[in-house]
């Protein structure tokens, strides 16, 4: 029996030992691959990002390239416009200086007076005609009408005591409009009312 019971401790032992191996125990450390996994993944965020960055940045400049050429293709659309904005009103008073030139020469040849007078009147009308229709410049009388600071510049003044308002009584320059603002007031002798 001392030999069963000695026996029996060793079989323990390897009962013990048996069971060990046979029980699950804590895997063995896999760490080193699972950090290894996770700084490729890193990497190749980082690659990512870096090529969205540098993208990114192509478009940004692309951007920035586009709206520098459109603000100097607007400037230099501005300074056409401004340089060639009377072309038609030019074009237009080409005609009329033909007008002239052509009254001119008949006056030379035929030394008439009173053609020359009549041609003169017909193109001032025509010129005057063709800027009020075209262009919207149209002149306004004075004489007669209530003082406008708006429309009237006083030149001189007349004392007038029985008239209530001041009165434009004579007109020294026409004043002009342009699509019904004032373009130029007019130069005129205003009456000055007061009390007798």
């Amino acid at each position: 029996m001392a030999e069963t019971e000695q026996l029996r401790p060793e079989e323990e032992a390897k009962g013990d030992n048996s069971s060990a191996a046979e029980e699950p125990g804590p895997a063995p450390d896999d760490s080193g691959g699972e950090q290894l996994d996770a700084e490729e993944n890193l990497k190749e965020r980082l690659a990512e990002l870096e090529a969205e960055n540098s993208e990114l940045k192509d478009q940004y400049l692309r951007k920035q390239a586009d709206m520098e050429n459109f603000r100097r293709r607007m400037i230099r659309d501005k300074e056409d416009a401004v340089s060639y904005a009377n072309q038609q009103l030019l074009l237009d008073l080409t005609a009329i200086i033909d007008d002239f030139e052509r009254a001119i020469s008949s006056a030379e040849e035929s030394r008439d007076y009173d053609a020359f007078h009549d041609g003169i009147v017909l193109i001032e009308k025509q010129l005057t005609g063709m800027l009020e229709r075209k262009w919207g410049l149209k002149r306004f009388d004075s004489e007669g009408e209530e003082f406008d600071p708006q429309k009237h510049e006083a030149v001189t003044t007349e004392p007038r005591p029985e008239e209530a308002n001041s009165i434009v009584l004579e007109e020294y320059q026409r004043g002009y409009l342009l699509h019904d603002r004032v373009l130029r007031s007019a130069k005129v002798k205003v009456s000055m009312p007061g009390s007798e």
